[in-house]
C-alpha cells in the first residue's frame, strides 16, 4: 500500500500534533503516524503546567508566545482545552536561589513578562496555607497557567483531519527512505509506504531512533520522572508551587476538579524508557507537599504514574532541518514539550515552509554547539 502526503509527521504527541496542525493551516496535506496512540508518550504523562519563567532568552520569547496562544486555543480548536491562568510561584529558600531567580527575572522583564520577586508574606497571600518556614521569597508570574494535554493534542489532531490530513495510529515507522540526500518516503512495520516531500521527527524520547533511520544523530535521552494525583478537595490556591531544593517538588491544584497533581525530579536520574513506578515516590512526594502546605495532610492519593522527559544535552529543544533535505526534527523538550506545543508548533511550520520562523529558532537548531543547561530549568 502506498499513501501520499506533503508532510509525514512521526509522533502524535503535542509537538507532532501542533506542528502538523499549523502545517495544514498553511495548505499542506499532513499525515501523522503514531506507533501507539496519541499522547501515549511524554505528553500524556505530564501534569499540564505552562510557564514563561525561564532563564534562556529564546525560550522566554517562545513561551511568552505559547502562553498567548494558549489563551485563545479553545476558540482556535473548537475544544475547551481547560486553560487557566493560575500563575507559577518559584520558591527560594536560600540566597543563591534568590539571586538565580532575580537574574532570570531581569531577563524576563526585558521581554515584557509580568513577573516579580515577592517576599514571604506575599507568597502566603498568593498561596494560602503555604508554610513560610525558611522561605526568603519567590519568583511569581500570574500569567503562567495550566491546560489539559489530552484535549490540546486531540484538538490539534482533529483540526488536521478537518483540513484534509490524517492520523494513522498503531503505525510503527521502520525506515526513512532517501534518494541521495533527500527524503522521499517512510515505511512502516507492515510494509506500507508513505511518500512525502518532508518528514518531521517528533518522536519524543525515541527521536534518536527515528533520526538514525535517516542517518541523522539526534542526541535525545529518556529520563524517568514520576507523578501523582490526589482526591479532589476545596480550592486551596491557584499557582503551581515550585520548590527547587534538593528534596523539592512541584505541584498544582487543577482549576476545575480540585485535584492536586505534582511530581519531583529523582536524584540520581533514572535513564532509559523504564516507566515503572516506585514505592519511594509515593511515600516521599506527599511528605514534600505537606511540608510546603501543611493543610494537605490527610488528603488521599488516588494514583501514581511514571513517564519520560526527552532530554537534550543543554536542556533546550532540538529543532530545524537536518543534513538530510526535507528531514526535520522537533524534539528534546526536556520536560517542557506540552507548554512549548502551540508556539513551537507554529514556528516549526514556518521554518519548514518559509525557511525561517517569525521568531528565529537558530539557538534551538540541531546543528548548534551544546553548552551549559539553563539555570531555571
Amino acid at each position: 500500500m502506498r499513501s501520499t502526503a506533503d508532510v509525514v509527521v512521526i509522533g502524535a504527541g503535542v509537538i507532532g500534533a501542533a506542528t502538523g496542525y499549523y502545517l495544514a493551516k498553511r495548505g499542506l496535506k499532513v499525515l501523522v503516524l503514531e506507533r501507539d496512540f496519541p499522547c501515549s508518550g511524554s505528553t500524556g504523562r505530564c501534569i499540564g503546567g505552562i510557564r514563561a519563567q525561564f532563564s534562556h532568552d529564546l525560550t522566554i520569547r517562545v513561551m511568552m508566545e505559547s502562553v498567548r496562544m494558549f489563551r485563545g486555543l479553545s476558540d482556535e480548536l473548537g475544544e475547551d482545552v481547560e486553560w487557566y491562568s493560575g500563575g507559577y510561584l518559584f520558591l527560594a529558600f536560600d540566597e543563591k536561589r534568590k539571586q538565580a531567580f532575580s537574574d532570570a527575572i531581569a531577563i524576563q522583564m526585558r521581554y515584557g513578562l509580568d513577573v516579580r520577586f515577592v517576599l514571604p508574606d506575599e507568597c502566603e497571600k498568593i498561596a494560602p496555607g503555604l508554610d513560610p518556614t525558611g522561605l526568603i521569597g519567590g519568583a511569581y508570574c500570574p500569567t503562567d497557567g495550566q491546560a489539559n494535554p489530552f484535549k490540546v493534542t486531540y484538538g490539534y489532531l482533529e483540526g488536521i483531519k478537518r483540513m484534509g490530513g490524517g492520523l494513522v495510529a498503531g503505525c510503527e515507522v521502520k525506515q526513512v527512505n532517501r534518494v541521495g540526500d533527500k527524503v522521499v518516503s517512510v515505511t512502516d512495520a507492515k510494509g506500507h509506504d508513505y511518500a512525502c516531500n518532508m518528514v518531521l521527527n517528533a518522536a519524543g524520547c525515541w527521536a534518536d531512533e527515528v533520526g538514525a533511520m535517516a542517518g541523522v544523530k539526534v542526541p535525545v535521552t529518556a529520563d524517568r520522572h514520576e507523578s501523582l494525583v490526589t482526591e479532589a478537595v476545596e480550592r486551596v490556591f491557584n499557582p503551581m508551587l515550585v520548590d527547587y531544593r534538593s528534596d523539592g517538588c512541584y505541584f498544582v491544584q487543577h482549576s476545575g476538579t480540585g485535584h492536586f497533581i505534582g511530581c519531583y525530579t529523582p536524584v540520581p536520574l533514572v535513564p532509559g524508557h523504564d516507566v515503572e513506578v516506585t514505592e519511594e515516590f509515593i511515600t516521599e512526594m506527599p511528605r514534600r507537599m505537606v511540608r510546603l502546605v501543611p493543610k494537605l495532610a490527610g488528603v488521599k492519593v488516588l494514583r501514581q504514574w511514571a513517564g519520560s522527559y526527552e532530554m537534550s544535552p543543554d536542556g533546550n529543544p532540538l529543532c530545524g532541518e537536518t543534513s538530510v533535505r526535507g528531514f526535520y526534527v522537533s524534539s528534546g523538550m526536556s520536560g517542557h514539550g506540552f507548554m512549548f506545543g502551540p508556539a513551537l508548533g507554529r514556528l516549526m511550520a514556518e521554518q519548514m515552509v518559509d525557511g525561517r520562523a517569525s521568531i528565529p529558532l537558530d539557538e534551538f537548531f540541531l546543528s548548534r554547539s551544546f553548552g551549559k543547561a539553563e539555570a531555571m530549568k
